[in-house]
């Protein structure tokens, strides 16, 4: 979708060190438990490794404007944000982006995401499901208050949502409200990256 609006996209694979290359995970019971699995057995800094190297492919291509964005939703929403801590991203996406409110990303379960705040220098969009049990309304406001005091320019976004509400199958969809999001998003890319 973000390809089909001119952007050149990079798209890595999260657990490609575990992982046979295209492999894909179901969005089952079976396939969830082993992303989470994998969530918690891969280090931070392979995470921030893989993120600095899709930053240092995108600009290294041709059709590359030098102007960087990530985003992300679910596991990718947190690599996002944490992958704006890179002062060459203009502008972060993250839709319902968890484990920033527990610092349990990665292995041991203990990021430092909060403690990095203050080096994001992009613009940030936030999105969250009110009805997301993985993100509490207590976790969304830690989130939002430790943003506002590094001082990050960001918009915050929240819907009357479960966990996945952008995701175009099962019950928890729900296209209108993914077209509305959408939209905002495309303008956030459109005024820092075009």
């Amino acid at each position: 979708m973000i390809a089909g609006q001119g952007y050149l996209v990079a798209v890595p694979e999260v657990y490609h060190e575990y992982t046979q290359l295209g492999e894909v995970f179901a969005y089952d019971k079976e396939g969830t438990d082993r992303g989470n699995l994998l969530k918690f057995t891969k280090d931070v800094a392979s995470y921030d490794s893989d993120a600095r190297t899709v930053i240092d492919f995108l600009n290294a291509h041709p059709q590359c404007s030098g102007n960087l964005g990530t985003v992300g939703i679910c596991l990718g929403g947190h690599l996002a944000f944490r992958a704006a801590m890179n002062p060459e991203i203009s502008a972060g996406v993250c839709f319902y982006a968890t484990d920033i409110h527990q610092g349990s990303l990665g292995k041991g379960k203990s990021d430092n995401t909060l403690a990095r705040m203050n080096e994001i220098q992009a613009e940030m969009m936030m999105v969250w499901g009110r009805q997301d049990p993985h993100i509490s309304r207590e976790g969304r406001r830690l989130i939002y208050d430790a943003m506002t005091d590094a001082n990050i320019r960001f918009t915050w976004h929240e819907f009357n949502g479960e966990h996945a509400f952008l995701r175009d199958e099962g019950h928890r969809y729900d296209p209108e409200l993914a077209h509305q999001i959408y939209s905002f998003m495309f303008s956030v890319l459109q005024r820092t990256l075009k």
